[in-house]
């Protein structure tokens, strides 16, 4: 099953990468709420999380795991917001959001216009962070 999530890991769909593995890809998402809202997806793929291979479910949280200490770091705040909601692309992903309310995750509310160049902006400020954490 192809899909925008597919077309991002095989490269025929830019985006702003945060972190990637062999097997899990953290990029940007196009559509934030916030600054610093990050997509957390397997590679290999599966729609439901529910479906995935107990291995391949363990590894993808201990990666978003990572991914948000990033975050945290780049774009101080109270906490960061997860969801799983899965009906917008039949690909498994974790939305990693900053958060400092719950109605920060009202993905009813309209979403932020952010230019090519903010969204690599954050995704720099990430990346930067999780150097920093990796070097100490």
């Amino acid at each position: 099953m192809e899909t925008i999530f597919s077309k991002i890991i095989s490269g025929d769909i830019p985006v702003n990468k945060v972190a990637e593995t062999n097997e899990f890809l953290a990029f940007m998402d196009i559509n934030p709420l916030a600054h610093g809202h990050v997509l957390v997806i397997p590679k290999n793929p599966v729609d439901y999380i529910f479906d995935m291979e107990d291995n391949e479910y363990i590894g993808l949280w201990m990666f978003a795991k990572i991914i948000s200490k990033g975050i945290k770091d780049a774009f101080p705040c109270e906490k960061i917001g997860v969801a799983v909601v899965g009906l917008e692309v039949a690909h498994t992903h974790i939305h990693l959001i900053p958060i400092n309310h719950v109605s920060d995750m009202d993905f009813s509310r309209e979403k932020l216009k952010l230019s090519e160049d903010e969204l690599s902006e954050d995704s720099l400020k990430i990346r930067q962070a999780l150097n920093k954490k990796l070097e100490s």
